[in-house]
């Protein structure tokens, strides 16, 4: 059976053991029927994504980039009408606070299901269902008449937006080799970070002389938006779900059911394969030093971010008399620092490279000094803050200390996801999704307590109790770097360095996990 004749069949070659069928007088129909037949990528294959061009790749990267801003951005441009729904609904400050709360909650929640749903269905079409609700439970805030209404559609929303925190991530990766990873990967992170911080700045200004329904009357414009752009311009970039369209196609118009797809193969039920992602990354927390303390250093700088959207407004217009659509104004330094930092992703990739040749090999420590150089940001920054925000002190100065502190969040937050999904491959999706929950469950609870703690504590100190201890958590991206490869070897989750060298680079969602017995058995 060793005699093989390739033949081209729409694009796939097959092996058929012609040599052997003639011995047997075997028609050659007979055997391809008999023989299963794995469809495969060609070389240069047209419909592999990594084979897509570079503007068909960049502008799928752009539009599910600006839809996770839509998202993050949502989150924050409520804070624009607190004011007005405290006044028309009669409801205390901390009930309105709960509409940002809820909603950021729904956004590390929501990926622990679209994640491994993406990966039967393919992203595409997570991103259209999991948009129209989005765009859905928007109109029920925007013309609701009690504030009960707004917040659970508030949550719904948030729920049905974070499809881009996470399964975005997966679109650029999947049509972006290793090597070019690396900007469109930190364009896709900054839109995060980037959507809070706009979202004060132009809520302001939109609530000002207007109904405070105009904030989400802009929203769902900018969504329906979205949401034609990808329906026209984003089409499916899963490599697996893709190969299995194709043998779908062949079957039917061959007639023959033994081509095959590799995802194909997994015999699991949706509802095992969400019931299996949704319990692994809780693993991946509590049973990992490295995820639960690098995900417990982020969550809480995170926290500190959204904690900024409550005491932001008390500190400038209670020392500074700023009028409520100046207030967004403020958020200024921090977007500023954010851009600064994204602009720096060439540099750290050169590094990276630098110290694969030194070493002889990558590793995914080599990911962390940028989240090193952030660390020091962080806490100047806060400390910055904390001690200008008194009335003697220009606006300016406790504005700039914004640009450090975006600096330093973005060289953070970059250099702790490339390392998790380096260290953890092919688990990365659930170190993300434990990183992105407890993330987000910091930024829903920060804003509860912060206009309390600003007021108890004022508005220096408040700050500054923060700020001791981001100073705390700072060495933990030094301490990993230091003892990552030593904590890898002992994990049962982590790729050691023998796995990483065996590693042909092949994606996530696609390779051989040596330790998929282990992580099963955990």
């Amino acid at each position: 059976m060793g005699c093989f004749e390739e033949i081209d069949v729409n694009g796939d070659k097959v092996a058929r053991e012609a040599a052997e069928c003639s011995a047997l007088n075997i028609s050659s129909e007979e055997t391809v029927q008999d023989t299963m037949l794995e469809v495969v990528w060609e070389p240069d294959d047209p419909q592999n994504p990594l084979n897509f061009s570079a503007f068909r790749k960049w502008v799928a990267t752009i539009i599910t980039s600006v839809g996770a801003l839509c998202v993050a951005m949502s989150s924050s441009i409520y804070t624009a009408t607190y004011d007005d729904l405290e006044e028309e609904f009669g409801v205390n400050e901390i009930t309105v606070i709960t509409g940002l709360t809820v909603f950021v909650f729904g956004m590390g929640a929501g990926p622990m299901f679209y994640a491994p749903l993406s990966e039967f269905y393919g992203r595409r079409i997570i991103y259209l269902v999991s948009f129209f609700f989005y765009l859905a439970f928007q109109f029920p805030v925007a013309f609701g008449h009690n504030i009960v209404s707004i917040l659970v559609n508030r949550l719904l929303s948030g729920l049905s937006g974070s499809a881009f925190m996470s399964v975005a991530g997966g679109t650029v990766s999947d049509m972006f080799s290793k090597s070019q990873l690396g900007m469109p990967m930190m364009v896709f992170t900054a839109s995060p970070f980037l959507g809070p911080c706009l979202g004060p700045l132009l809520g302001d200004f939109i609530v000002h002389g207007r109904s405070w329904r105009w904030v989400f009357y802009i929203m769902i414009i900018w969504t329906f938006t979205m949401l034609t752009l990808i329906f026209f311009f984003v089409p499916e970039t899963y490599s697996p779900v893709l190969l299995r369209w194709r043998a779908q196609k062949l079957r039917k118009s061959t007639g023959n059911q033994s081509y095959y797809a590799p995802i194909e193969k997994d015999q699991r039920s949706i509802l095992a394969t969400v019931v299996t992602s949704v319990k692994r990354p809780f693993q991946l927390l509590f049973m990992e030093v490295m995820v639960f303390f690098l995900c417990l250093y982020t969550a809480f700088i995170l926290g500190v971010m959204y904690l900024f959207f409550e005491a932001f407004p008390l500190v400038f217009k209670n020392n500074h008399n700023f009028k409520s659509q100046y207030v967004g104004l403020t958020f200024l330094g921090l977007l500023t620092g954010i851009l600064l930092g994204v602009s720096t992703e060439p540099y750290w990739r050169s590094q990276y490279t630098k110290l694969s040749l030194k070493k002889g090999a990558a590793r995914p420590e080599f990911r962390l000094p940028q989240a090193m150089v952030g660390s020091l940001f962080v806490p100047v920054a806060m400390f910055w803050f904390s001690f200008t925000t008194y009335k003697s002190v220009h606006y300016m100065v406790p504005i700039v200390a914004g640009l450090p502190f975006g600096f330093g969040i973005i060289l953070v937050f970059s250099g702790v996801f490339t390392y998790l999904v380096d260290a953890y491959r092919p688990y990365s999706a659930s170190a993300l999704a434990a990183n992105g929950f407890l993330r987000s469950s910091f930024a829903a609870a920060f804003p509860l307590f912060s206009v309390q703690m600003y007021n108890k504590l004022g508005y220096a100190w408040a700050s500054a109790l923060l700020s001791f201890i981001i100073l705390a958590s700072a060495p933990s991206p030094f301490l990993f770097y230091k003892y990552g490869e030593y904590l890898r070897s002992r994990s049962k989750f982590a790729w050691t360095n023998s796995d990483l060298k065996a590693d042909q680079g092949i994606s996530s969602a696609e390779s051989v996990d040596p330790k998929s017995e282990r992580i099963e058995r955990a």
